[in-house]
């Protein structure tokens, strides 16, 4: 290597160190030629250590040579790029290297890099999408953006019509552009239209295209578009914005200092101000004044924490009106986070609060007499045990039950009666003192509740019997009813209260049950209640309990009481049912129906009763001695009028076997007081299943002569009460007479029951009455027990 050569150059032995350097590397270096004799590579090369000098030379002794490119440090401590070639010697046993300085070359590497990289950067980051088309609209060149956005690979669209990413539409708008510059000899021009990618999805562009030429003549078109996806969303948005801020909904916006800057036509119908009338105030001219400072100021805390408030708020409209709104208020901050804005939106709530109003009128009113109903009566009682339990003063509670109300109901119709119970209200109102509640619980019962009495429970009773009085002569006044005057009364229940572990319904229940014995004592009454009442409901309920439990336990029996002809031979018997108490024994009818009426369990009994006789009418038609008996069975109004009665019967006929005119039903008078279609139409219907009808206990009610010949019935039964003293008194012997020429006058059958003397018989039979029941011819027994072929003469 020769000292005039370009390239620096190094002697280096074997253990790293240089044996010699030229004046070209000293220049490189800012060392001088002495200064770099012995000096150890490592010193000079800035990317080697020891250890990779170490490998290098092992490598250069088995290769022979080397050429890499590395760092050289300066003598002042920058660094300068080589490019480094070295050779082994073999014979002076010693490495030769070259060094040419590339620095310069590697600033244009670096410098080219970077702007290759920062417009390849552009390119892919920047948003316009560019293609070129000849002047047919095929593809000849495009970007990689726009292959991006379209999902299509190059090969796919160049050399294909541009049509492949536009319909057929925008395809046509293009092509018009095309011409338009072709014959106005436009360099550019600018539109929108909407491509289409490979998925079929569509996006708008901005489109700018220009005429490519060759040689002065156009020969394709070269087209930068940008996606203006989101500008079209925001021209939406801004366009919904618009028509919701013209929305139906009052909106208000201000500034950051809650100046007035705009407001919504709904705004201006709801309050009556209009913009030119609010801009540039603030929303204090709106204040009803319902409001303190302080709940403005947890209004505003809400703000500032959260960023909005809402809630229901008054305010006052431009004509003084105050009314009720929902306010919902949203802050608008900046990118910095400061708030710029204010947005208030507002419902008017007038219509919702009075309804809200109405439903709470109608939970807790009662709306014929708008007075608290139950649930408003329990509650404020609760209250006042409550009160009372911590003052130790006494309460009050009268139950009222008007009299009569069923009868004015049934005789001048409902809406009289609606006027009745509106008039007693007021009447019972002008009562009390203020403070003391009247309530309707429904129907024609009332309860007043008397608070803040004595402590003395003596003269806590006599204020509430000195209200009581005063109650009833209020209601005992005549009632004017349209063109009708009606008179009524009262019946008063009372029970005192102090709030010592009492319960509200327990007070209401000691209350009614103290006016149902005002009601059997004399109308028009008060009465206070007495725990011996509460015992006897008590047993009641034990017993309704005990009525459950014998029904499914089957402790129910039939007796059979025998009927008889003027000849004393049988003709048929009553089914009578009998209740074998497992504790009581044997439990007579009188201590069970009524309340099994009252129960409702009178329906399960009753269909038992049916179900049990039938099969009985199936055992006695295997009997030559019983297959023509006439089995009698007692029906409650209750079972009688339940809607699937006929079909009841109807079913047991059936299942049974039995033949139908050997079951006859016994229908109670009072069943009949009410002539209706209804009751007549399932008499047909009973008589067309062929049962036989019988009238039980005929003339104890007020049965109408005209009704009687309208009804489909087979027999008449005398009471017994009648039947009784025939033989002693005269008025009885009448009445029986009487029963007997009618029944044959409307061909009926009559029979007379409770026949237990001879004289009696003698009596009827003399009369025209040929069939009988009674001890005189046999007590109701167990089937075991009945006979029907002895002697009864």
């Amino acid at each position: 290597m020769t000292e005039d050569s370009r390239d620096g150059y190094w002697v280096v032995d074997l253990q790293g160190n240089l044996l010699k350097a030229n004046q070209v590397y000293a220049e490189m270096s800012g060392y001088s030629v002495d200064e770099l004799m012995n000096m150890h590579v490592t010193r000079l090369d800035a990317q080697d250590d020891e250890t990779k000098v170490k490998a290098r030379i092992e490598k250069l002794l088995a290769q022979g040579h080397d050429r890499f490119e590395s760092r050289h440090r300066h003598k002042k401590g920058h660094l300068f790029e080589v490019d480094v070639a070295i050779k082994y010697i073999r014979e002076s046993n010693h490495f030769f290297v070259s060094f040419r300085d590339i620095s310069e070359r590697k600033i244009y590497q670096q410098e080219l890099r970077e702007s290759e990289e920062k417009y390849r950067r552009l390119f892919e980051n920047a948003g316009d999408l560019a293609y070129s088309t000849d002047l047919n609209g095929v593809f000849t060149a495009i970007s990689e953006s726009l292959l991006e956005v379209t999902g299509y690979r190059r090969e796919e669209l160049i050399g294909f019509p541009i049509s492949k990413i536009l319909t057929p539409e925008n395809l046509e708008l293009a092509k018009r552009m095309t011409a338009a510059k072709l014959a106005a000899e436009k360099q550019v021009t600018r539109y929108e239209l909407e491509i289409t990618d490979k998925q079929g999805r569509q996006m708008p562009l901005e489109l700018v295209t220009t005429l490519t030429h060759r040689h002065g003549v156009p020969v394709g078109v070269q087209g930068i578009g940008r996606d203006i996806s989101e500008r079209k969303r925001l021209e939406t948005d801004l366009r919904i914005a618009a028509t919701a801020f013209e929305s139906q909904e009052s909106l208000m916006i201000t500034d950051a200092y809650s100046v007035i800057l705009r407001i919504n036509k709904a705004f201006t119908t709801c309050t009556g101000y209009t913009a030119e009338e609010v801009v540039g105030q603030t929303p204090r001219i709106f204040k009803s004044g319902r409001h303190d400072a302080g709940f403005y100021g947890k209004m505003w805390e809400s703000i500032h924490r959260t960023g909005g408030w809402q809630g229901e708020i008054w305010d006052r409209r431009k004509n003084g009106e105050v009314y009720p709104k929902w306010l919902t208020i949203s802050a608008v901050r900046g990118d910095d986070g400061v708030v710029t804005h204010y947005v208030g939106s507002h419902i008017d709530i007038t219509e919702r609060k009075a309804a809200e109003e109405q439903i709470r009128q109608l939970a807790f009113h009662d709306p014929l007499t708008r007075l608290p109903n139950r649930q408003l009566l329990l509650d404020r009682l609760q209250r006042s045990l409550i009160s009372n339990a911590r003052s130790g003063r006494k309460g009050a509670l009268l139950f009222i039950d008007l009299d009569n109300f069923k009868t004015l109901n049934d005789t001048l119709g409902h809406a009289m009666g609606d006027l009745l119970l509106q008039q007693a209200a007021e009447r019972l109102t002008f009562c009390m003192r203020e403070g003391d509640t009247v309530a309707r619980l429904g129907g024609d019962e009332f309860v007043v509740m008397l608070e803040n009495l004595s402590s003395q429970t003596i003269e806590a009773a006599e204020h509430a019997e000195a209200v009581g009085e005063k109650i009833l002569a209020a209601l005992s006044q005549p009632y004017r009813l349209g063109t009708h005057t009606f008179r009524s009364s009262g019946s008063i229940g009372a029970t005192i209260f102090s709030g010592d572990h009492q319960e509200t319904e327990e007070l209401l229940k000691q209350a009614d049950i103290a006016m149902y014995q005002a009601k059997k004592a004399d109308r028009n009454n008060l009465r206070f209640f007495d725990h011996k009442m509460q015992d006897t409901i008590n047993v009641r309920a034990a017993l309704e309990g005990e009525l459950h439990k014998a029904l499914e336990s089957g402790q129910f029996q039939l007796y059979y009481q025998i009927q008889v002809d003027n000849a004393r031979q049988p003709v048929g018997a009553e089914a009578l049912i009998r209740w074998n108490h497992p504790a009581r024994g044997l439990v007579s009818p009188a201590d069970f129906i009524q309340l099994a009426e009252e129960t409702g369990l009178i329906l399960p009994i009753g269909k038992w009763v049916l179900e049990t006789a039938c099969a009985q009418l199936n055992a006695w038609a295997s009997r030559e001695e019983t297959r023509q008996l006439v089995l009698a069975v007692n029906i409650s109004a209750r079972q009688f009028h339940q809607d699937d009665f006929v079909d009841q019967v109807c079913a047991a006929v059936q299942r049974h076997a039995i033949n139908p005119n050997l079951l006859k039903l016994e229908l109670t008078e009072s069943l009949l007081l009410e002539y209706t279609e209804d009751t007549v139409a399932t008499m047909n219907a009973l008589k067309a299943i062929g049962v036989r009808l019988s009238l039980d206990d005929f003339g104890t009610g007020y049965s109408s002569l005209q009704y009687l010949k309208l009804l489909p019935l087979n027999q008449i039964k005398i009471d017994q009460s009648f039947v009784r003293d025939i033989a002693t008194d005269t008025n009885d012997a009448a009445i029986v007479q009487t029963i007997i020429a009618m029944a044959e006058t409307l061909g009926l059958e009559v029979i007379a029951e409770g026949v237990e003397t001879q004289a009696q018989h003698d009596f009827l039979d003399l009369r025209g009455c040929h069939a009988y029941q009674g001890y005189l011819f046999g007590k109701p027994v167990p089937i075991e027990q009945f006979d029907t072929s002895r002697d009864r003469g």
